[in-house]
């Protein structure tokens, strides 16, 4: 199967209905590691211009991964759900949020489950890029949600691989430019980027020159080397309305109830969540 093949078989089984070792990456270099779509504070509109690398071994190159989206200490996060498979199934490991959202649902009470679902996870695609406009950033990570209305960034690149071909092929494929709009967040206090159109330029190779095109495409990084999995402790805490905190001497989060890992229901509180998390918001930022 090719590269092109498997994207448009991956993008076509999402569109239906339904540890190794970390390598230490310091705060500064990690930032540079981030793709994100998003405008400065107070611009309409603007473009950004991005390369999509293949995989060495011709898969998609677009990973799925799910994270819960809720705010914890004042910081809108990201939360990795380590409870999930790429495909939504259940992977047999411990999820104290996906606990939560199973308990309200049991209840039979149409409030819980209302409330479930700010508990769920959501599936994002994460991609190696070349950020045209910081080249010597080298090879960054792309994260952006999939959208089960039809409208997200991924309806958007399929209709360019379906119409321009393999437009991560390194001889003859395609940089894209991402129209960037400024859209109001439903509550009115202000505005989160959407990308609102992505066009493919001209056919071009990834770099002239050759060294650039070695190290960009045979880069070992993989995207658990820049966003955080956080441990089960930390889960446990947010799961519980807690705020986790890092204890320097036991070398892991701590919380109130640390010491019980049940989950008391009683406490479960609706969680302060991302305004967007049901929109088509196509920004990321380093979380």
């Amino acid at each position: 199967m090719s590269s092109l093949d498997a994207i448009l078989s991956q993008y076509e089984k999402n569109s239906q209905p339904g540890s190794e070792k970390k390598k230490f990456v310091s705060n500064e270099d990690r930032l540079k590691k981030y793709f994100a779509a998003y405008l400065p504070k107070g611009q309409s509109d603007g473009e950004s211009n991005v390369r999509i690398l293949p995989t060495a071994d011709g898969t998609s190159p677009f990973k799925e991964v799910w994270f819960h989206e809720m705010q914890v200490q004042g910081k809108w996060m990201k939360i990795y759900d380590p409870g999930k498979n790429s495909d939504g199934s259940p992977s047999g490991e411990r999820s104290p949020l996906n606990e939560v959202e199973d308990a309200l649902k049991l209840t039979g009470n149409q409030q819980d489950r209302d409330l479930a679902r700010q508990y769920r996870s959501r599936k994002f695609y994460i991609v190696k890029v070349i950020d045209r406009n910081n080249e010597e950033d080298g090879v960054k990570f792309w994260r952006f949600k999939h959208n089960f209305r039809g409208d997200g960034i991924m309806d958007k690149l399929i209709p360019l691989f379906q119409k321009r071909g393999d437009v991560t092929n390194i001889t003859e494929g395609r940089d894209l430019s991402l129209i960037l709009k400024a859209v109001p967040t439903p509550n009115g206090n202000g505005t989160y980027t959407s990308v609102s159109m992505i066009m493919a330029d001209d056919p071009s190779p990834l770099s002239l020159e050759n060294s650039k095109v070695e190290g960009w495409t045979s880069n070992s990084e993989v995207w658990t080397d820049v966003y955080a999995q956080k441990p089960i402790e930390y889960l446990e805490a947010v799961s519980k309305g807690e705020t986790p905190e890092w204890d320097s001497n036991l070398k892991k989060y701590v919380y109130a109830d640390s010491e019980t890992g049940s989950i008391d229901m009683e406490k479960v509180v609706s969680p302060t969540l991302d305004p967007q998390a049901n929109q088509a918001q196509d920004e990321d930022l380093p979380f």
